[in-house]
C-alpha cells in the first residue's frame, strides 16, 4: 500500500524511526557490510521501499537509485536480481528514470535481458519499458535487443510473465513507431 505522512506517522508513532533515518540506517548497513548475504539481505529491503512514491525523495538523496546500479555489476546473482528490482520499481517515476539513465541504467538493464534468474529478465523488460523515451530509442530499441525482446514475446509456453512484458514494451516502443 502506497503511503502519505499520515499513514507514515501513524505506522511510526511517536518513537519510532523516521522513513529517511531508516532508509539511512539500511544504506549505512550495505555498505558497512562485510558478507553477500547481510547485502543481499539489505538490497531485497531498499528494493521493497522503492515501490512506494512516498520513499522517491529519501531515495535519490541517500543514492540508492545508484546504489542499485553498482549492484547490477556485481558477479553475485542476488545481488543483480534485487538491483534490477530496484530500479523497476522505482523507474516508473520520471525523476528516478532520469537518475537511472544518467548513470548507466539502460545498458546494465539490457545486460540483464541475459541473466538466467528469472526475476532479473522480469525487472529488466519492465524497466526498459519505462526507461526507453525518444531520446534514448537508439540505445535501447538495437536490432539485438528487440530480437531477443521477440523470442521473450513468443515464449508463452515458457514464462506467460515474459511473453507479457516483452509484448507490452513491443507494442508501445517499436510498433507504435513503424
Amino acid at each position: 500500500m502506497f503511503t502519505n505522512d499520515k499513514r507514515q506517522k501513524e505506522r511510526t508513532g511517536r518513537y519510532g524511526t523516521p522513513r529517511l533515518q531508516y532508509l539511512q540506517e539500511l544504506v549505512t548497513q550495505f555498505q558497512n557490510a562485510t558478507n553477500e548475504e547481510t547485502k543481499e539481505r539489505v538490497v531485497a529491503n531498499l528494493a521493497n521501499f522503492a515501490y512506494d512514491p512516498y520513499n522517491y525523495t529519501f531515495l535519490r538523496q541517500l543514492n540508492v537509485l545508484e546504489l542499485f546500479l553498482d549492484c547490477i555489476t556485481e558477479p553475485n546473482e542476488k545481488l543483480v536480481e534485487f538491483g534490477i528490482g530496484g530500479v523497476c520499481n522505482s523507474c516508473a517515476e520520471p525523476e528516478n528514470a532520469a537518475i537511472i539513465i544518467q548513470h548507466g541504467g539502460i545498458p546494465l538493464a539490457i545486460q540483464c535481458l541475459s541473466s538466467p534468474v528469472k526475476n532479473t529478465v522480469n525487472s529488466a523488460l519492465g524497466s526498459l519499458y519505462y526507461l526507453c523515451n525518444n531520446s534514448n530509442r537508439g540505445e535501447v530499441l538495437k536490432p539485438e535487443v528487440i530480437d531477443l525482446i521477440n523470442r521473450y514475446a513468443t515464449a508463452e509456453a515458457t514464462s506467460v510473465s515474459f511473453s507479457n512484458l516483452a509484448r507490452a514494451f513491443l507494442e508501445k516502443h517499436v510498433f507504435k513507431s513503424i
